[in-house]
């Protein structure tokens, strides 16, 4: 079966603050922390969208690229494909951000050593749970809110990866965890019913 996973703050722990709190004092510029958070880098700081895009292309794209895994994540993956399971990582890197951001991805994946069978880039938040229902991806597993109430709506099994950003709403999410280890167990349960 297909199993699509998301890579940012799912498959990994991103720190949106520290490196671009460390640039703007480099830098000396006017921002101030707005939502420590923030689940997105633009409302983060109060800076614009220009800001984000010069950051990332000055370096702090490594904000991404240098985020550790999630504990768990790797074992829960290798289990899921011994079991004969196919591991579709869906993410919304956007290529105005990290311009092959398949690469991109593939480099953090294979350098954490994190099994996957394909890499789905650049495909938006609300566009995800669509993805999956028109691939056949009957479950996603997810830290965006929106996506995974769009996965639902669709018919699509979603797991929402729980964290500060998504923690007030959580709950209208059918499936909820907040570790890998939570992940592995509700598998198990729709792995057999879907």
């Amino acid at each position: 079966m297909k199993i699509a996973v998301d890579l940012d703050d799912t498959l990994s722990v991103v720190d949106r603050v520290t490196r671009a709190s460390g640039y703007i004092e480099r830098y000396n510029l006017p921002f101030r922390l707005k939502d420590e958070n923030a689940h997105a880098l633009v409302n983060v700081f109060d800076w614009g969208i220009d800001d984000v895009l010069k950051f990332i292309r000055e370096g702090g794209i490594t904000v991404f690229t240098d985020a550790e895994a999630r504990r768990g994540a790797r074992e829960v993956l290798t289990a899921l494909k011994r079991a004969g399971h196919e591991i579709v990582v869906l993410t919304a890197r956007q290529r105005e951000w990290f311009v092959n951001p398949e690469k991109v991805s593939r480099d953090w994946l294979e350098k954490r050593r994190i099994p996957y069978d394909e890499i789905v880039a650049d495909v938006p938040f609300e566009e995800k749970g669509s993805y999956c229902r028109e691939q056949n991806i009957p479950i996603l597993i997810d830290d965006s809110l929106t996506t995974c109430l769009s996965a639902q709506a669709q018919g699509v099994s979603a797991i929402l990866m729980v964290d500060k950003h998504n923690l007030s709403r959580a709950s209208e999410v059918s499936y909820r965890a907040s570790n890998w280890k939570q992940v592995a167990g509700i598998l198990k349960v729709l792995l057999q019913t879907v």
